[in-house]
């Protein structure tokens, strides 16, 4: 994942927070619900970036191991 896919989630993931904090305290329900959707979206975006991230690594590591058995 590169760095400003992270801070493009992050932020997101905050400013979730923050509309679902604002609609609480406001008591407006779309503007929670909006808040919460916001988050639940930043959170897939990341868990999806690791398992990329994870499989990456594993090819790598792979390639990595095959290189040095055939010397």
């Amino acid at each position: 994942m590169s760095f400003t896919d992270k801070a493009t989630n992050k932020a997101q993931e905050m400013l979730g927070s923050a509309k679902e904090k604002t609609g609480a305290a406001l008591g407006n329900d779309d503007l929670e619900r909006d808040g919460q959707t916001d988050q639940a979206k930043a959170t897939t975006k990341q868990a999806a970036e690791n398992i990329t991230d994870a499989a990456s690594n594993i090819t790598d590591n792979v390639a990595s191991l095959t290189r040095d058995t055939t010397k």
